[in-house]
């Protein structure tokens, strides 16, 4: 478009759409819902701009030039379009998407989200294949470049402009085989600290919040290996007398998919006698999918699969 070219802007579509539809600068004015005087304006900018009478006078009435009847269905087109580009968006049938959504989660809430998850794919959304990713990239940047579509797990640090809402927040338990010695009698801070630990950090971590529960009661744990799977450490402790911290629901709330991995290898969780602060998952993702329709479904799936309430979207907190 050059200098000289007409520009068209969408208010003078909507009032050309009007005048040819009604034939009637006043007809046109209420429709509009604007004054005579100010239509009447609108139809002499329209005629210097498209260099055609448009309308013009044939006794009591006004008549249409063959240049606006010719133009008729075009204006008409053109604002059902606009229409259409500027309403808000449609929700989405998840049955329509033909999308890859790639979801970052460690093992354990991979491995409770995976089932469910296919299983909404298959009844809800047959287009739709799912890639799970490893802890291995900064969710920020990720989730900001498009990597991922949705971190699911413990959300730490994030970029300002990252939305997380909370799903569920879970306690710690201690899983043990079955006959492991902490299961007969009373499970006391100083049987615990005495047992063989095995510790899940994938920074290659020995401690965490349950060794300085027990420094404050002059205690120390026995750390025999450290692993970076949680699904590994569960292995591990299933085959065992090494014991492994694992989030579980509180007491008298439902069960959990997290859960699904310690009970199918036949471990029991124990309650922990000590004061340890909870667990909080949440799922983080970028705010340009705020509105985007197979986004809302993959987060709403995100949400009964694991049993969480829909939540508020807001900004993460400092950790």
């Amino acid at each position: 478009m050059t200098s000289q070219d007409p520009v068209i802007d969408a208010q003078l579509a909507v009032a050309l759409n009007a005048l040819l539809a009604e034939e009637s600068v006043t007809r046109a004015a209420a429709r509009l819902h604007t004054s005579p005087a100010a239509m009447s304006r609108t139809l002499a900018r329209l005629r210097r701009t498209l260099q055609d009478p448009l309308l013009v006078r044939a006794g009591q009435t006004m008549v249409p030039t063959p240049r606006a009847r010719a133009l008729r269905e075009e204006a008409a087109a053109v604002v059902r379009s606009l229409g259409t580009l500027l309403s808000p968006g449609a929700r989405v049938d998840p049955a329509d998407l033909r999308s890859t959504f790639t979801l970052q989660t460690a093992d354990l809430v991979g491995a409770a989200l995976a089932p469910g998850l296919l299983e909404l794919v298959r009844r809800e959304a047959p287009g739709v294949s799912l890639r799970f990713r490893a802890e291995e990239w900064e969710a920020g940047p990720a989730l900001r470049d498009g990597r991922i579509d949705l971190e699911v797990g413990a959300i730490g640090h994030v970029d300002p402009e990252t939305l997380v809402e909370e799903l569920l927040t879970l306690r710690m338990a201690a899983a043990v085989r079955p006959g492991h010695p902490l299961t007969e009698g009373e499970l006391t801070p100083e049987r615990l600290a005495a047992a063989e630990h095995v510790v899940v950090s994938r920074r290659g971590r020995f401690s965490g919040p349950l060794d300085t529960a027990l420094a404050e009661r002059g205690l120390r744990r026995r750390v025999a290996v450290v692993l970076p799977s949680h699904l590994a450490a569960l292995t591990l402790a299933a085959r065992s007398d090494a014991v492994c911290l694992m989030p579980t629901t509180p007491a008298g709330a439902p069960a959990s998919p997290l859960t699904d991995a310690a009970t199918g290898l036949g471990l029991r969780l124990l309650d922990i006698p000590l004061p340890l602060p909870p667990l909080t998952i949440g799922m983080a993702f970028h705010p340009r999918h705020t509105a985007d329709g197979g986004h809302h479904w993959l987060r709403d799936a995100v949400r009964r699969t694991l049993g969480a309430p829909a939540g508020i979207t807001g900004a993460a907190p400092e950790n």
